[in-house]
């Protein structure tokens, strides 16, 4: 996986996506994850040809559980 910056211009190079559990659903508001990285790569379900946001795996399960905690809300 090759990004700049933390971000990779177009996610369709990745393989193994998968929607987030904790993606809103019907209303098109989904994350989508790339599993079997180092790093995290995160996209937007409505855009799959667009960029990548790339997290440490730190970074990735810190955001996840202000998440789950209720600290950051849609």
């Amino acid at each position: 996986m090759h990004s700049t910056e933390h971000t990779i211009a177009d996610a369709r190079t990745l393989a193994g996506w998968r929607r987030s559990s904790y993606s809103g659903g019907a209303n098109g508001e989904c994350l989508e994850v790339a599993d079997g990285y180092a790093h995290i790569p995160v996209r937007d379900s409505k855009a799959p040809g667009g960029p990548a946001l790339v997290f440490s795996a730190d970074g990735w399960s810190s955001f996840v559980a202000a998440v789950k905690d209720g600290r950051i809300t849609a």
